[in-house]
C-alpha cells in the first residue's frame, strides 16, 4: 500500500486516448440528462474531464483484478463509471437512493455495454442490513457523499474482512483525523492517505484508503440517520 502513488498522468492519457470514444458518449449523455434530472453542476468540458473524470479514475490501479466494488451514492456514477470504463474486469454494486439517478446509471450501463453492474435504489446503511450485501465486497467507493466519519459507517459494513474502504477527499485531512474512532470501531486500521494532484489548477486532492482488518460490530449501521445526526 505504501508504495501506491496516483498515476495521474497515465489517467489522463488513457481518458484522452484509448478509451476516449467511451468518456465522450457518456458526457454526452451526462448533459443530456442533466437537463432533465439536474445529475451536476459541472457541466464544462474541461471541467467534467479534470473535476469528474480524472478525479474517479485516481483509484484505477488499487482494485486487485475482478474485484467486487460497493459505491455508496451513486449519483451520475462517480467514480464507477469512469473506472469501470478504465478496468472493465471490475464488478460493481451501485447504491443509489433517487430513483431518477438510477435511471440515468441503468441508461448508461446498457448504452456503453457494461457488464458486472448492479444498480440498486436503495441506501447504503439499508444495504449492510441485508445478509447478502452486508460485507461481501472486496472494495468499497465513494465521493462527494458526507464525511470521513459518516461514511466509513454507511460503507465499512459492506466491506469483507481484509477489503478496503476507499474514500476520495479534498486536499484537507481534517476530517480523515476525525475519522480515527470510527475506522477503529468499524473494523479498520489506520487510514493510509495518497495524495494527487489535478492538472491546471483544478486542485489537490486524496484518496483516503482504510484496510479492514476486522468484522463491523453487528449493532453498525445504526440506521435512521444517526449516522450523520450523531456520527461517530
Amino acid at each position: 500500500m505504501e508504495k501506491f502513488v496516483v498515476n495521474t498522468e497515465e489517467n489522463l492519457r488513457l481518458i484522452c486516448g484509448e478509451y476516449r470514444e467511451k468518456f465522450e458518449a457518456f458526457r454526452a449523455y451526462l448533459l443530456e440528462f442533466n437537463e432533465k434530472y439536474n445529475l451536476t453542476a459541472i457541466t464544462g468540458e474541461k471541467d467534467v474531464t479534470y473535476k469528474h473524470f480524472l478525479d474517479s479514475a485516481a483509484a484505477r490501479e488499487l482494485f486487485f483484478q475482478g474485484a467486487s466494488v460497493a459505491e455508496i451514492g451513486s449519483g451520475a456514477g462517480f467514480p464507477s463509471l469512469p473506472l469501470k470504463i478504465l478496468r472493465e474486469d471490475l464488478r460493481f454494486t451501485l447504491f443509489e437512493s433517487v430513483g431518477k439517478k438510477c435511471d440515468f446509471l441503468r441508461f448508461i450501463v446498457d448504452k456503453l455495454g457494461f457488464f458486472g453492474m448492479n444498480i440498486c435504489n436503495m441506501r447504503s446503511e439499508d444495504a449492510a442490513r441485508e445478509k447478502k450485501y452486508r460485507e461481501s465486497f472486496d472494495f468499497a467507493v465513494a465521493r462527494a457523499v458526507a464525511r470521513m466519519n459518516v461514511l466509513c459507517e454507511y460503507s465499512m459494513p459492506l466491506v469483507k474482512k481484509g477489503g478496503m474502504f476507499i474514500a476520495y477527499k479534498s486536499a484537507d485531512t481534517a476530517e480523515i483525523d476525525e475519522a480515527k474512532r470510527a475506522v477503529k470501531e468499524l473494523g479498520g486500521e489506520k487510514t493510509e492517505i495518497f495524495p494527487y494532484e489535478l492538472p491546471e489548477g483544478y486542485g489537490e486532492r486524496n484518496l483516503a484508503v482504510v484496510k479492514k482488518v476486522n468484522q463491523t460490530p453487528a449493532k453498525y449501521p445504526r440506521g435512521n440517520g444517526k449516522e450523520r445526526k450523531q456520527p461517530l
